[in-house]
Order: C-alpha cells, then sequence, then structure tokens
C-alpha cells in the first residue's frame, strides 16, 4: 500500500507518531493528544452538552485508544479511529443515561390512542452495558491508583461510586466550587498519566 498517495501529510505523521508510541516514545501520546484533545472534547460535547460529561468522556475515550494503539491498522487515518472510539463512547453514555430517566412503570400513547407500557423490566443496564462500563472502570482505576491520595478520593466516588458534584460536596462537607475545581485538577493528572505512562495503559 502507498500510504503517501492515499493520506495527507498529518496522517502519515500520525502514524509516526504511532509506531513510536508502541515502541515506548512517551512523548508521542502527548504529541497525539495535544493534536486531537480539544477536537475530541467539542464533539463530545456537542452530543452530550455538558461541560463536565464531556471532560469525562474525553479522557475515557484517550485511555481506550491508547489501551488499544497496538491494535490500530493503517486503513484508515488515528482521527478517523480515534472519533469512532470518542462517539461510541458517548453515544453508550447518553443510551444509558436515557435508560435511568425511564420509569419501571412507565406508559406512553400511540397514535390511535392507546395507552402502553414501556415494559422496561428495571432501570440497570445489559450484560453487555455492563461490560461496556466495568471496562471503562478498569481503565480509569488503572490510572487513579497513581493520583496523589486527594485526588483518588474524588474520583472514586465520582467515577466509581457514580455520584453528583452536589452529593460529593456534602459527603466531603466542602463547596460545590472546590469540589469542581479539584476534579478539574484531577483530571488534568488523568490525563497527563493517560499520555505519558505507557506502562499503565
Amino acid at each position: 500500500m502507498d500510504l503517501d498517495r492515499q493520506f495527507s501529510q498529518k496522517a502519515l505523521e500520525d502514524f509516526d507518531l504511532i509506531d513510536e508510541a508502541i515502541e515506548g516514545n512517551e512523548q508521542a501520546y502527548a504529541k497525539l493528544m495535544g493534536r486531537y484533545r480539544k477536537s475530541v472534547y467539542h464533539t463530545i460535547l456537542k452530543m452530550v452538552r455538558n461541560v463536565d460529561d464531556a471532560e469525562d468522556l474525553t479522557i475515557e475515550a484517550f485511555a481506550k485508544a491508547f489501551k488499544n494503539l497496538s491494535k490500530f491498522k493503517k486503513d484508515y487515518t488515528f482521527s478517523t479511529w480515534l472519533f469512532r472510539i470518542a462517539s461510541n463512547n458517548a453515544i453508550d453514555f447518553i443510551r444509558k443515561k436515557k435508560l435511568e430517566t425511564y420509569s419501571i412503570d412507565a406508559e406512553i400513547t400511540n397514535k390511535d390512542g392507546d395507552t402502553m407500557s414501556m415494559n422496561i423490566q428495571d432501570s440497570g443496564l445489559t450484560p453487555h452495558e455492563e461490560a461496556i462500563k466495568a471496562q471503562k472502570i478498569e481503565i480509569v482505576h488503572e490510572f487513579v491508583r497513581l493520583l496523589p491520595p486527594k485526588y483518588q478520593r474524588l474520583v472514586k466516588l465520582r467515577y466509581f461510586e457514580e455520584k453528583s458534584y452536589d452529593e460529593i460536596a456534602t459527603e466531603l462537607e466542602a463547596p460545590l466550587g472546590t469540589i469542581k475545581a479539584q476534579l478539574h485538577r484531577a483530571r488534568e493528572l488523568l490525563y497527563d498519566l493517560a499520555k505519558n505512562s505507557k506502562n499503565v495503559l
């Protein structure tokens, strides 16, 4: 395959960075993240319409991509592959959030005016969704153990126990603004770990 003819210069540079990253060059991870972090974030933000959720999902997207970098095939660009991972991750998140908003006894009215049960057995996740969730938690957990204790606790409350910012602030008896600021810092540290620690991935 003649890669030079098929792909742009930027795509070819990405391929080189991927090769370097797989070989253990930590700066290659940093460069890949630097190239696409903002665009991935803004793509996800358009989908989920929430800044905090978009930041969380961006972390997961890069963690997942870097974890599977050795499986990447140069049949298409890295950006295409990365955005597919990010989009699928966001779709899973949106789907889960919608499921959680339904009541078990919810009813709908069809176009003929007949009322029907939604027939949702429970608001839990399907086995497939549970597996996806477990994989995400496993990826994040690998990073969390390297964080300072203060941030470990915050991230565990947010990701593992899935508590809201308000719930975390109440539990830790801290101002909401402080919790948001510290979680933002924790996310920054997670980004650094994702791009600089190949062994963690």
